[in-house]
C-alpha cells in the first residue's frame, strides 16, 4: 500500500491556516455604531423570544445583513479566549403613512415644519447567539435621526463586542427586531481551534490539548503513535465521518502516556477519522481524517461496500462512507460475456449508508439482472442481487421495447455485439429465432421486467428451442464419434499412433538478441514435429524465480526421466564459455540472470566426462555461423549436426524410435529449412552493424 504519510508528523491534523486575531482587553460587552447613529446595549441578557411577525406601521429600522469576526477577549494578558464580534447592518423599510386627503387626491403628505427633526426613528434589535451547550440573547437600542432616513436605504451598522465561545465549536447567530417586522437573519460559523491560532500560547485550554500524532508503515499495517505526557490522560476514538447524521464510532479507549496502536490496512477507508481529547470536563476534541486522499483506502472502501436487495424491489447500499454514485441496471448472459448496461442510469446521487433506493418501474426481478455502481466515471461494484433468491443465470433472451404508439414502437434482442432488431436477417442467434420470440411476446410467454415511459424490458426463455435441437445434437455427436473412431483405427493399422511426443530441452548461449530470435524460430519449428520443447526463452518468469542453475537442473532431470534428449546449440559464445569451463572449472564472469547456458554446463559436463552422454545428448550448430569442427572435442562424442544442411539427420536423431517415414521426414525438414533460412540470412545481413549480427556477443571474435 502506498504510504504518503510515512514518518509524517500530524500535529493535531492539517492546519487550516494561521490566524492573527485582534485582542480585546477586559471582560465587559460593548457596542459601538456608525456616525449619525446612536446605540445602547441593555444591561444583562434578555429572553430569546422572537414572537410572531407584525406589519410595520410606517418606516422601521431593520437589520439587513450580518457579519462576524473572531477576536481574542483577554481578561488578563496571558489568559484569552475566543470571542465572536457581530456587525449588524441596518436599513429603513416602509413609508410614512398618508393622510386621507392624500389617499383621495393622490397628493403627497405634507409633513409639518419641524417633524423631521423632532421624530427620530428608533428600533430594538435582538442578537441571539447559540453555541452548544449554551445560548444567550442581547438587546440593542438604535436611534437614527429623521434627517438621514430614506426608505430602503442603508443607514449604517452596529457592532457588538462580543459573544464568547469555545475553540472549534459551531456557532449560530440570529438577528431580528422587537417587535419583529421581517424574517430573522441567520448566520452559521465554524470557529477555529488550536491548530489555526497564531497566539495559542495565550489560550490556556490549548496548553494541554496538543497531543502529537504520527502515522508510519508497520509491514502491511499502519502504526499510530500518540505522544502524550505520562501524567496526562486522554481519550482516543476511531470513527467514520458521515456526510449526514452523527459520526459512527468504531473503536474507543482511554489511554495514559505515549501509545503505539496498530491499524489494519484493510480497515482503512477515506472517512476513517481519529479523535483525541484530554479526559477533563468540557475538554477540546481534536479531529483529523488522514486517509481522505489515499488510493488504498478508496480501494478498501469499495471492497467492503455491499448492495442489499430490499422487499418491494428496492436496494440499500451498505458502505462506511458516503458515496457519489451512479447506478445502472445491466444484463448478464450465461455465456460469460461482460454484463451489458441498460440505459438510462437509475440514480446519480450522493448515497449514504443504509439509504433505501426504490425502483418503481421494476415489475419483477430476474437472476440475470445485475446492478453496476459507478463512481467518478469508473465501475466500482457489480452485483446480481436476485441471483441468491431466484437461482443461477438463465438462458433467456432480453427484449428491449422502446416507448411510443403501438404502430411506432421498436423491438430488439440484446446480444453480446449489440441489440439486434426483430425481425432481422442478421446471422445471429436472436435473428434466427426472431419469429418465435415475437410469437412468445404476443402470446404472453415472456416476463415483463421493466416498464416506464422510456420503454419496457422482457425476458423470453430459450430452453424450449434448445430442447428441439437435442436430436440433431445427439446425431452430430454420434457421427463425430464414429469418424474419430474410424480415424483412430486407420492410424492404428498403419502403426502411426503417437502415444506421447518426445521431450527436447534446448541449451544455448544467449550471445545477442538476433541469435536468441534464431533459437526461438528453431524451437517453434520443432514443436510442429511434434516435440515437447523446453527452452529458457519461454520460461523467463520461472527462470528468474528459481535461478538458472535450479531451473536447468529440474528441466534436465525431467527430460532424462521421460527418455528425452538435450540439444546443445553451439555458437561462438557457447564455444568460448565451454573453453573457460574446461580450463578454469568455472565461468570467467557471473552469468546473466536469464542465461541458463553457463549455469547448465555444471550439469552437462559430468555426463560427458563420464562418457554417459550417448543417446541422451545431441549437438547442433548453424551453417556459416560455426563449423562443426569448432565444437570442443569433448562434446563431439555425440552427433553434432550443421543446420539447416543436416536437418533430416537432426530430426531423425531427435525423434528416436518414433521416426516417421523417410518421405514425411524430408517434407518436415524442408519446411523447417524454409522457416529458418530467412532468420539466418537476416543475422548475417545485420552482421555488418557493430553488435547487431549473430556472430556478435560473448566470444564473437573466436577463430
Amino acid at each position: 500500500m502506498p504510504v504518503p504519510w510515512f514518518l509524517l508528523s500530524l500535529a493535531l491534523g492539517r492546519s487550516p491556516g494561521v490566524l492573527s486575531l485582534e485582542r480585546l482587553m477586559g471582560s465587559q460587552n460593548t457596542v459601538h455604531c456608525s456616525p449619525n447613529i446612536s446605540c445602547h446595549l441593555w444591561d444583562g441578557d434578555v429572553l430569546c423570544l422572537p414572537g410572531s411577525m407584525e406589519s410595520a406601521p410606517g418606516p422601521v429600522l431593520v437589520p439587513t445583513s450580518l457579519q462576524t469576526e473572531v477576536v481574542l477577549k483577554c481578561p488578563q494578558e496571558a489568559d484569552c479566549g475566543l470571542c465572536v464580534r457581530v456587525d449588524v447592518h441596518l436599513a429603513v423599510h416602509g413609508h410614512w403613512e398618508e393622510s386621507e386627503d392624500a389617499k383621495v387626491f393622490g397628493e403627497a403628505p405634507d409633513p409639518e415644519p419641524g417633524d423631521l427633526d423632532s421624530a427620530p426613528l428608533q428600533s430594538r434589535v435582538v442578537l441571539s447567539f447559540q453555541a452548544y451547550p449554551s445560548a444567550r440573547c442581547v438587546l440593542l437600542e438604535v436611534q437614527v435621526p429623521a434627517t438621514v432616513v430614506r426608505s430602503l436605504q442603508s443607514v449604517g451598522s452596529v457592532v457588538f463586542d462580543c459573544f464568547e465561545a469555545a475553540l472549534g465549536t459551531e456557532v449560530q447567530i440570529w438577528s431580528y427586531t422587537q417587535p419583529r417586522y421581517q424574517k430573522e437573519l441567520n448566520l452559521t460559523q465554524q470557529l477555529p481551534d488550536c491548530r489555526g491560532l497564531e497566539v495559542r500560547d495565550s489560550i490556556q485550554s490549548c496548553w494541554a490539548a496538543l497531543p502529537w500524532l504520527s502515522l508510519s508503515a508497520d509491514g502491511d499495517n499502519m502504526r499510530l503513535v500518540l505522544d502524550v505526557p505520562d501524567e496526562q490522560h486522554f481519550g482516543l476514538s476511531l470513527y467514520w465521518d458521515q456526510a449526514q447524521g452523527p459520526p459512527k464510532p468504531t473503536w474507543q479507549r482511554n489511554i495514559t502516556g505515549p501509545q503505539n496502536l496498530t491499524l489494519n490496512n484493510t480497515q482503512l477507508v477515506p472517512c476513517l477519522c481519529i479523535q483525541v481529547w484530554p479526559l477533563e470536563p468540557d475538554s477540546i476534541r481534536t479531529n483529523l481524517c488522514p486517509f481522505e486522499e489515499d488510493p488504498q483506502a478508496h480501494r478498501n472502501l469499495w471492497r467492503v461496500t455491499r448492495l442489499q436487495l430490499l422487499p418491494r424491489e428496492g436496494w440499500r447500499l451498505h458502505s462506511p462512507c458516503a458515496l457519489l454514485v451512479e447506478m445502472v441496471l445491466c444484463w448478464r448472459a450465461p455465456d460469460g460475456s461482460p454484463c451489458q448496461p441498460l440505459a438510462p442510469p437509475l440514480f446519480h446521487m450522493n448515497v449514504t449508508d443504509n439509504q433505501a433506493l426504490e425502483l418503481p418501474p421494476l415489475v419483477q426481478g430476474h437472476p440475470n439482472l445485475c446492478v453496476q455502481v459507478n463512481s467518478l466515471e469508473k465501475l466500482q461494484l457489480e452485483e446480481c442481487p436476485w441471483a441468491d433468491s431466484l437461482g443461477p443465470l438463465k438462458d433467456d433472451m432480453l427484449l428491449v421495447e422502446t416507448g411510443g404508439p403501438q404502430e411506432n414502437r421498436s423491438l430488439c434482442a440484446l446480444e453480446r455485439n449489440g441489440c439486434t432488431p426483430l425481425p432481422s436477417r442478421a446471422f445471429t442467434r436472436a435473428a434466427h429465432f426472431g419469429e418465435q420470440l415475437l410469437g412468445d411476446l404476443q402470446s404472453g410467454r415472456c416476463k415483463q421486467l421493466w416498464n416506464d415511459s422510456s420503454g419496457m424490458l422482457w425476458a423470453c426463455p430459450m430452453n424450449k428451442y434448445i430442447h428441439k435441437r437435442w436430436v440433431l445434437l445427439w446425431l452430430a455427436c454420434i457421427f463425430s464419434a464414429a469418424v474419430l473412431l474410424l480415424l483412430f483405427l486407420l492410424r492404428r493399422d498403419r502403426g502411426k499412433v503417437t502415444v506421447r511426443a518426445r521431450r527436447a530441452l534446448l541449451l544455448y548461449s544467449a550471445d545477442n538478441a538476433a541469435f536468441e530470435h534464431l533459437v526461438g524460430v528453431l524451437a517453434s519449428a520443432l514443436c510442429q514435429l511434434p516435440l515437447r520443447v523446453a527452452v529458457d526463452l519461454w520460461s523467463r518468469r520461472e527462470l528468474s524465480a528459481q535461478g538458472p542453475l535450479a531451473w536447468f537442473h529440474a528441466q534436465r532431470h525431467q527430460t532424462m526421466q521421460e527418455r528425452g534428449v538435450v540439444v546443445l546449440l553451439f555458437s561462438p559464445g557457447a564455444v568460448a564459455r565451454c573453453g573457460e569451463w574446461l580450463q578454469a572449472g568455472m565461468p570467467a564472469e557471473v552469468c546473466p540472470p536469464h542465461d541458463a547456458f553457463a549455469a547448465g554446463l555444471s550439469c552437462v559436463l559430468p555426463d560427458f566426462l563420464r562418457r554417459q552422454a550417448a543417446g541422451r545428448y545431441v549437438g547442433a550448430c548453424f551453417d556459416r555461423l560455426l563449423p562443426p569442427d569448432a565444437v570442443p572435442t569433448l562434446f563431439r562424442t555425440v552427433p553434432v549436426f550443421s543446420l539447416p544442411a543436416q536437418l533430416p539427420d537432426f530430426l531423425e536423431a531427435l525423434q528416436g524410435p518414433r521416426v516417421p517415414s523417410a518421405g514425411r521426414l524430408r517434407d518436415k525438414a524442408e519446411h523447417m529449412a524454409r522457416a529458418l533460412q530467412p532468420t539466418l540470412d537476416s543475422c548475417f545481413r545485420a552482421a555488418g552493424s557493430p553488435g547487431a549480427g549473430c556472430g556478435t556477443g560473448p566470444g564473437a571474435g573466436l577463430d
